[in-house]
């Protein structure tokens, strides 16, 4: 069989795979084996590269750190260490029109730099911010697309799973990958803000504008912070500067700053009052959330041997070269294929699908591996809240219990966010240097 039919053998058969609902570690499992078993003509052969590919990406050092920077985030985010962060934000906010909206945001922002999951914060902000706003009476559909929306921030501000998962596939460092999330992410989180209150300043019926106002003239102001809450704010805050800080100064490296914003917020989360059997669900939902990532991982790393062995890659990259697109127009397909997977499957299954391919490529039309990685987790993060799929507004919607809203509505107000990120992805095509210029001066 020429590379060609090959190719076209193996796309056909991942997608009847997934439309078929297969398990995307299940899909690429058996596809790889299958395939390296027909290119090499011999299943032993295929069973060896299997074992050997098993063993190496688990005993790459490299693998602990998913599971400690989740550990990490399972525990601020079960101690209320959030919770805390958002009411402190939102006091410190009193003057500011949407302050709600804005500290929704500001509040992602700084838990996406301990958490590392845009899922996680959807579904710590639902239950946090949603019932404030619904109090203060904003609009649900504004108050459900900024909790959606700024949930993308948790995959673009470090330490982020996908930031790992790219650096694990293309051997980046995953040090400079965390730093080139830093200028982009804040970037993006003033982007967002600065869009509540714009919006609050045009339309402050849709941002509580009656009872903001009403509040102003009785003089309430809100109750001051008490310890537990001092403890939850700064402890998240500690984390941030001591790990991030850490791996930025080069005092350790990213397994071992994992390691101790782990056990750091074991402490914090202790400070708050988590007990035993907290922990020990803590470490169990650890378990039920990192095992099957590094599964994919394994199977990932034996789909990049394929598409090498059977020249699957090489026929993609002919393919698209003969098009005769030009760098943006190839760089704007790869968007619009993240865009359509993101509809239908999870952000990391994505890049396990599609950077063994994408990479190579723009690497060869000349974009930077560091800038390419953040157009591509900003595309990816879109795809979350794109409908009529997008997991980001389905983890919004489920964690609510409110009936009476649609997951249409959120969709609506989520895609102001939606076109930040695209924007913002563009000017990182144009202007590379907002994604590389911090790695280089680390």
């Amino acid at each position: 069989m020429s590379p060609e039919a090959f190719t076209l053998v193996i796309i056909t058969c991942l997608i009847a795979m997934l439309a078929l609902g297969f398990p995307i570690a299940i899909a690429l499992g058996l596809l790889s084996f299958g395939g390296v078993a027909y290119v090499t003509g011999n299943f032993d052969t295929a069973l060896s590269i299997l074992s050997t590919t098993s063993y190496e990406a688990l005993r790459d050092y490299i693998f602990a750190v998913i599971p400690l920077f989740i550990l990490m985030g399972e525990f601020v985010a079960r101690s209320g260490a959030a919770s805390d962060l958002y009411n402190s934000i939102n006091r410190a906010m009193t003057r500011v029109p949407g302050r709600l909206a804005v500290a929704t945001v500001l509040g992602n922002a700084v838990f996406a730099a301990v958490v590392g999951v845009s899922v996680a914060s959807a579904a710590a902000f639902s239950r946090i911010a949603y019932p404030a706003m619904c109090r203060e009476g904003y609009d649900k559909t504004i108050s459900l697309g900024c909790i959606a929306g700024s949930s993308a921030l948790g995959m673009l501000i470090p330490p982020s799973v996908l930031m790992i998962v790219w650096g694990v596939l293309t051997e980046l460092s995953i040090g400079k990958l965390f730093m080139a999330g830093f200028v982009p992410g804040f970037a993006l989180a003033g982007m967002y803000a600065l869009f509540c209150v714009c919006y609050a300043l045009f339309c402050p019926d849709l941002f509580g504008g009656r009872e903001a106002s009403l509040a102003k003239k009785t003089g309430y102001k809100p109750p001051p912070l008490t310890a537990s809450e001092l403890v939850g704010t700064f402890g998240c805050l500690a984390l941030i500067v001591l790990v991030l800080g850490g791996i930025w100064l080069g005092w350790f490296t990213p397994t071992e700053g994992a390691g101790m914003g782990a056990l750091l917020a074991l402490v914090l989360a202790m400070a708050k009052g988590m007990r035993w059997h907290g922990i020990l669900e803590v470490i169990s939902e650890t378990g039920r959330t990192s095992a099957p990532i590094l599964f994919l991982l394994i199977f990932a790393q034996m789909y990049s041997r394929l598409l090498a062995i059977g020249g699957v890659g090489g026929v993609i990259k002919s393919f698209i070269f003969g098009t005769g697109l030009s760098p943006a127009m190839i760089v704007a397909a790869m968007v619009l294929v993240w865009f359509i997977l993101g509809m239908f499957i999870d952000s990391v299954s994505i890049i396990l699908l599609t950077v063994p391919i994408f990479a190579p490529i723009a690497s060869t039309i000349g974009i930077d591996p560091i800038a390419y990685a953040i157009i591509g987790i900003l595309s990816i993060e879109a795809g979350i809240i794109t409908p009529p799929f997008g997991l980001a507004v389905f983890t919004v919607k489920a964690c609510i219990n409110d009936p009476d809203v649609r997951l249409g509505q959120i969709f609506l107000g989520a895609m102001p966010y939606w076109v930040m990120l695209l924007v913002l992805a563009g000017a990182i095509y144009i202007w590379p240097g907002l994604a590389t210029w911090l790695p280089s001066v680390t």
